[in-house]
């Protein structure tokens, strides 16, 4: 398996791996009429290219030879939404906005791969923290969150369709300098994500 940052080549791709993972992470009441204005309006290949150009934000993918079968995105930067600027506890801070595998990529090591690729892609950044948003309902991503040393720490709400969801906003901290020298971890245990960084590539350097 390949963790590697996206590529503007890539908008299009993750833009249909968008629109075929994000109906998944919905709670069972949401309409296929507002999953499906939501994937256009927000998750866009126009909407993917001007993620790909903000110096703010980057974005890695789960590469399988040549098929994009999963995503991350990260935000640098102050929070906006005041549920969120007072629930987090750590600053500076990066959100991990999104987060996505391909049914057929769960249990494979992937997702914690490309986990562990955000993390150290926002400790590389100077984050003293990752928070991210979860709908309260979605028992498997919180288990896996929640394996990957993040904490409830408040609630938020988003928007789908016409209708405002119920999120969790979870938070991890994340190794000082001088603990990523010395090898040490945070509550969750220490990541390591086998991703060596070439010409500003990411590759795996995990063997299949």
């Amino acid at each position: 398996m390949t963790v590697r940052r996206a590529s503007p080549a890539d908008a299009a791709a993750l833009a249909e791996l968008a629109a075929a993972t994000f109906p998944l992470a919905c709670p069972p009441h949401t309409t296929e009429e507002a999953k499906a204005e939501f994937v256009r309006t927000v998750l866009s290949v126009e909407r993917f290219r001007d993620h790909l150009a903000d110096p703010l934000r980057s974005l890695l993918v789960d590469d399988e030879s040549g098929a994009l079968t999963g995503y991350a995105m990260l935000v640098r930067g102050e929070p906006t939404d005041a549920d969120v600027v007072a629930a987090i506890r750590l600053r500076p801070t990066v959100e991990l906005s999104k987060f996505y595998l391909l049914p057929g990529r769960h249990g494979s090591g992937a997702a914690a791969a490309l986990m562990a690729a955000s993390l150290e892609e926002a400790q590389a950044h100077g984050a003293a923290g990752v928070w991210l948003g979860v709908n309260e309902e979605n028992a498997r991503a919180q288990r896996f969150y929640a394996k990957h040393g993040f904490d409830v720490v408040g609630r938020k709400r988003f928007l789908v369709g016409d209708r405002l969801e119920d999120d969790d906003v979870l938070e991890r901290p994340l190794p000082t300098p001088r603990d990523a020298a010395e090898g040490r971890g945070t509550p969750g245990g220490a990541y390591r994500s086998g991703i060596s960084r070439r010409g500003g590539r990411a590759v795996s350097t995990r063997r299949r």
